[in-house]
């Protein structure tokens, strides 16, 4: 069962003289860490937006849970997780205050969310740090306390942009490690990022796109077996976008 099915997405911004997305289709399994990668420009961006409902597709369909974004996209919302690259939390409230508001917001019950919180302040190392401002944060604490966000609600689906974007390596490695053990669980991930070391180390599946296109998807295996030149991801990658730098 796919736990995503996007088909001939295409979406197109105003003043823009190419498609964002051009004719893309993925399916992605349940229970995988699929890897959405390419490089800058590439429509990565683009494509989360579309799988949360946060912009519509000038045509094609995005289907998730099976349920379809045009007619159920609140009730999707409600059953994914999402970490944006940009860091989504408010600097004048405390870590707590700020788990508190999402649970709110996912209309999750006060207990639930006292119990949530204290359960992943201690899984990311932040329960000293329940009662400090966000803006008193070092970088790598305030991506953690954004994911934590994120799996406040237990979702089935957890959607990160750039998830380790910012932080040390002790804060990658743990937020790789627990990435892994959602997974494990049976957690579905949808995983973008331009480390490419990490997704080869945590990524079940993966798509490549290029200027709104898709390259190449498939198991990380499959897609690096039809690649046998290519050491390793990154060499696969190049190979396939192009070593040309991409502002």
């Amino acid at each position: 069962m796919n736990v995503v099915q996007l088909e001939h997405l295409n979406k197109q911004y105003h003043k823009s003289g190419k498609l964002a997305v051009s004719d893309l289709s993925i399916a992605i399994p349940e229970g995988a860490v699929f890897g959405l990668l390419g490089p800058n420009g590439a429509g990565k961006s683009t494509t989360v937006m579309l799988l949360c409902g946060l912009t519509r597709p000038d045509s094609g369909t995005v289907s998730v849970m099976g349920l379809d974004m045009r007619h159920h996209g609140n009730e999707i919302r409600k059953k994914i997780g999402v970490a944006p690259q940009e860091i989504a939390l408010f600097p004048s409230l405390t870590a707590g205050e700020n788990l508190l508001y999402f649970g709110r917001m996912y209309g999750l019950s006060s207990k639930y969310v006292r119990d949530q919180t204290e359960k992943l302040l201690h899984i990311f190392g932040l329960t000293e740090k329940s009662g400090k401002q966000v803006h008193t944060f070092s970088g790598g604490m305030k991506r953690r306390l954004n994911l934590m966000a994120a799996l406040l609600h237990e979702p089935k689906l957890v959607i990160l942009d750039e998830p380790t974007a910012g932080v040390d390596v002790q804060s990658r490695n743990m937020i790789l490690n627990y990435l892994i053990e959602l997974k494990a669980n049976g957690t579905s991930i949808i995983y973008s990022s331009h480390v490419l070391e990490e997704a080869e180390r945590i990524c079940s599946h993966l798509a490549i796109i290029d200027e709104g296109k898709l390259i190449t998807t498939g198991t990380l295996e499959l897609v690096k077996e039809k690649h046998q030149d290519c050491g390793n991801l990154e060499q696969l990658f190049l190979k396939l976008t192009g070593k040309n730098i991409r502002d």
